[in-house]
């Protein structure tokens, strides 16, 4: 078995002997795969659908993949400097709508890291423990969930997408004690951070199977899982 594929499976295997494995059959869509795209469930999904997109980078593709899909809206969400620059130089459909702000489980300014590369746009709200050399860390604006939901006028989501950089967790347990209408939520987790233990993880998802979502698609990576609830 090549290195990367044995690595893989043994994250995978890690994670089922937590407890953490597909739970739940649904309809499965992938959508932008190859360019780091997401498993979603396309059932109910649809013009009107509300969907959220948290963590831009410079990647749209899965997010131009479901306007063109299903012709909804797309919210997508990143305040950091790069991403802001990058969108910016871009021609994008009317359906997609940036905004130039962070999620958190707080509302106001939060600090964010810089990526190691210069030509990375992979801001994160914790420190990985790396050393910056002489970066500077930037401050942007975040909102709450529930905040950004009201400010918008949504009082469901349909869809949530959320690559956040190790914010997640706090992100999540905020949602969760807001008792939001969200649908499917798919998220990509990082305890393959050096300052992200795989236990916070394991208590996400654990309180997310509480809230009564169901776990449906587990990536290859294993970081990344897709959620759904109100399903039987």
């Amino acid at each position: 078995m090549p290195i990367l594929a044995l690595k893989r499976y043994l994250r995978r295997w890690r994670l089922k002997r937590h407890g953490v494995f597909e739970e739940i059959e649904v309809n499965r869509l992938a959508l932008a795969y190859e360019h780091g795209g997401w498993m979603i469930c396309p059932d109910g999904i649809g013009p009107d659908s509300v969907v959220y997109s948290f963590g831009v980078g410079t990647n749209v593709a899965w997010d131009l993949a479901m306007i063109e899909r299903f012709g909804c809206t797309i919210h997508a969400f990143d305040p950091t400097p790069r991403s802001v620059q990058w969108v910016r130089s871009q021609q994008l459909p009317g359906q997609f709508r940036f905004h130039d702000l962070g999620i958190a489980n707080v509302d106001g300014e939060k600090a964010f890291f810089p990526p190691r590369r210069a030509s990375s746009t992979n801001y994160s709200p914790i420190d990985r423990g790396q050393a910056f050399d002489g970066k500077e860390v930037v401050k942007a604006p975040v909102a709450r969930l529930a905040t950004i939901m009201q400010r918008l006028g949504h009082d469901r989501l349909d869809l949530l997408k959320m690559d956040i950089e190790g914010g997640e967790y706090d992100v999540i347990d905020d949602m969760l004690a807001s008792d939001l209408d969200v649908r499917q939520f798919i998220v990509e987790f990082h305890h393959n951070f050096r300052t992200v233990p795989l236990q916070r993880t394991l208590d996400a998802v654990a309180g997310l199977r509480r809230a009564g979502f169901r776990l449906f698609h587990v990536s290859d990576r294993s970081y990344e899982m897709s959620f759904i609830r109100g399903v039987a």
